[in-house]
Order: C-alpha cells, then sequence, then structure tokens
C-alpha cells in the first residue's frame, strides 16, 4: 500500500545568522485511513513540520512524496494544484471570510479548483454542510455563527475538494468541551469512515490519546512515534 504522505528526512532550517532549526530528520508515513496526532511542547516544530506536509512551506532538507510522487522539487504552481485536490485545511482560527456566508466559503475551493459546474458546487457545498449539522446555517456569515459552529463550517471547506489528506493545526484550541470534542469525532469519522488520512497538531492530550499513531516533537525533531 503506498502511503498518501511520506516524509524522508524532512527538515526546515531558516537561512538566518545563526541559523534556526525548525524541523530536522523527520521521517515517517501516514496511510489512508489513519489519525495520526503531532505533539510537543509550544515552539517545539509542529505546525512547522505540518506546513512541510501540507506544502504550505518548502524543505530545506530531504524529501516529500504524496502518493508516491516525490513533490519536493516542484514549482509554486504544481505545488498549489496538489493543495487544492489532495489536502483540506483546518486552523485553530477557521479564517473562514467574514464577508462570505458559510456556503460561499464552502463553495470557494471547488470554484478555485474549477472541476464542477457552479450547480454541482451549490449542491456539494450545501451536501457537505448538511452532513455537519449546519443545513439551517448556510446563508449565515461567520460573524453570526458560534465557535464551534464555524470551526465545523472550516471543516466543510476542507472537504469541498475531496482531499485525501486533512491537516488540523490545533482544531479544538479556541473551542470549549463540548464543541471540541464534536470537532474531534468530526475528524475521527473523516478517518474512520471515509478513509481519509488525518493529521493533527494538537496541545490536547485527549486527542493524542485517541490517535492511531502519535508523533512526538522536541527542538524540532521527532523523537518517539507509537
Amino acid at each position: 500500500m503506498t502511503a498518501v504522505v511520506e516524509a524522508r528526512g524532512l527538515g526546515r532550517t531558516l537561512a538566518l545568522e545563526p541559523p534556526v532549526l525548525l524541523v530536522a530528520d523527520a521521517s515517517f508515513s501516514i496511510m489512508a485511513g489513519s489519525f495520526t496526532s503531532i505533539i510537543g511542547p509550544s515552539g517545539c516544530g509542529k505546525s512547522s513540520l505540518l506546513y512541510l506536509l501540507g506544502l504550505l512551506d518548502r524543505p530545506t532538507q530531504g524529501q516529500l512524496l504524496v502518493d508516491g510522487q516525490d513533490v519536493t522539487g516542484l514549482g509554486g504552481d504544481a505545488r498549489a494544484r496538489i493543495r487544492l485536490e489532495r489536502f483540506g485545511f483546518v486552523f485553530q482560527f477557521h479564517f473562514l471570510l467574514p464577508e462570505l456566508t458559510a456556503l460561499e466559503n464552502v463553495m470557494l475551493p471547488m470554484r478555485r479548483l474549477g472541476r464542477l459546474g457552479n450547480a454541482a458546487v451549490r449542491e456539494r457545498a450545501m451536501s457537505l454542510l448538511g452532513d455537519l449539522a449546519l443545513g439551517e446555517k448556510v446563508d449565515r456569515l461567520p460573524g453570526q455563527l458560534s465557535g464551534g459552529e464555524r470551526q465545523r463550517v472550516a471543516i466543510a471547506r476542507a472537504l469541498a475538494n475531496d482531499p485525501a489528506v486533512i491537516l488540523a493545526d490545533e482544531p479544538t484550541g479556541s473551542l470549549d468541551s463540548v464543541n471540541s470534542e464534536r470537532v474531534l469525532a468530526t475528524l475521527h469519522q473523516l478517518a474512520r469512515e471515509q478513509a481519509r488520512a488525518v493529521i493533527c497538531v494538537t496541545h490536547d492530550s485527549s486527542i493524542a490519546a485517541s490517535a492511531d499513531t502519535c508523533i512526538r516533537m522536541l527542538d524540532g525533531r521527532v523523537v518517539a512515534m507509537g
């Protein structure tokens, strides 16, 4: 079975004086249908690693493979296309566009990808929001939604282009316990029932404990996996 994402000695160092190490020599494989947590103290490189895996940043060492293809040296346009097609992103702060409704925010990635016509884009966005119990909130602006609702809209947006991999950076960090549990259950469902790979950066020990694989980082390095 081919890994959906594979890191081979992946690293990122900022060319400052002195150089600043963000990630060093990370090597592991992420399989479809798995839930992987990345944990460690603040500033240890968790988010930096996630951004490398999601092609949001470029490594200065090692290789990154997506679906078995080495994408390390690809140009900006090719990287952007892979991000649109293969990855969905959920962040601690939802980054919904405040002037767009929930429906319009979810439609946006599909319009950027350009595979579907307007009617199909709208239909899929409505379906995704309905699946996340937001069917009655589709016309509301982000400012008219609760924190948990905004994060569920962000998850629907992440799923818009049917990605193989969901990358989540502290997705429950700004939520109360009830909404945190709901978001976590949704992410696990995506891995378990839809065979997506979910990679989640977290400080939450309960999320780490519920993961199939836990990657522990310290000072930019993977120090344990299990």
